[in-house]
């Protein structure tokens, strides 16, 4: 059996971070280990939540597992809260990475504005990590902020501006980057990429849902990690995990009780993922 670790924050109730990844890439039929940043009592769009930062427990568990002389076909990081925690992955990918597929969700930021408690230093800091991996997916607020380039909303932007950011990113060193959330139309959004090695741009969008909702960018790490573990080819997973992604909306938005602050109803929608992954 494959197996993957993933490194980010706990939420104890609410969908987002490791109670989204953890399900998720089982589901797809990958062991996921753990390493918990953080444990929270609930996600940061409750009005009010428990913390509890877990820094000192990650280079205790790396020291074990490598004394466990443990293996990974993949090392996936999501939300990490400080820069101590971002410079104790960049070691734990150099010990663990060898011929191990180094997956980057820099979870920083959205809408033209970085997470509360995150500054431009750090942001330049997730930049160094994202410059030893294989594969980044950060939006386009992420990548301007790690670039120090301008920002510019849905509909300022045009391709020229979202090739530039990839060209940007590849050149710190990530082999693979795919910006997410990226519309140019307003009708059609999705992931837009460019592969280093080949210098080739691609892409894939869907239908847009006009509303957004908490939690969809870990959806869409968490499917894509998991397919491209199992096997499938780049763009085949991300146009799963895109696809997964806009099932999960559409679930949400089914749902009477569904709130886009709360997070998706991915749940209801592995059924379809895991009939993809068959085929």
């Amino acid at each position: 059996m494959k197996k993957i670790v993933s490194v980010q924050d706990v939420s104890c109730y609410g969908k987002c971070s490791l109670t989204v990844a953890l399900p998720v890439v089982s589901a797809m039929g990958v062991e996921t280990a753990i390493i918990p940043t953080a444990v929270l009592s609930t996600h940061t769009q409750f009005s009010r939540f428990t913390f509890r930062d877990l820094t000192d427990e990650i280079e205790p568990i790396a020291t074990h597992w490598k004394e466990e002389k443990l293996h990974f076909d993949a090392l996936y990081t999501g939300y990490l809260g400080s820069s101590r925690q971002i410079s104790l992955m960049r070691d734990f990918f150099r010990d663990f990475g060898e011929g191990t597929l180094k997956f980057v969700d820099p979870a920083m930021g959205d809408g033209g504005k970085l997470y509360v408690g995150f500054t431009p230093a750090f942001a330049h800091e997730m930049a160094t990590l994202c410059a030893v991996a294989d594969v980044i997916v950060p939006n386009v607020t992420e990548a301007a902020f790690m670039l120090d380039e301008p920002y510019l909303d849905d509909g300022e932007y045009d391709e020229a501006y979202i090739q530039n950011l990839l060209r940007k990113l590849t050149a710190l060193g990530a082999k693979i980057a795919i910006l997410t959330g990226v519309t140019f139309d307003g009708k059609k959004i999705g992931a837009y990429g460019l592969d280093s090695e080949s210098g080739e741009f691609f892409s894939y969008f869907n239908d847009r849902v006009p509303v957004k909702f908490h939690g969809t960018g870990d959806v869409f790490s968490s499917a894509c990690v998991g397919a491209l573990v199992n096997g499938l080819s780049l763009a085949d997973s991300i146009a799963l995990a895109a696809d997964f992604t806009r099932e999960s909306i559409v679930k949400t938005l089914a749902d009477p009780d569904g709130a886009s602050w709360y997070g998706v109803n991915f749940e209801e929608a592995i059924p379809m993922l895991l009939d993809r992954l068959k085929k």
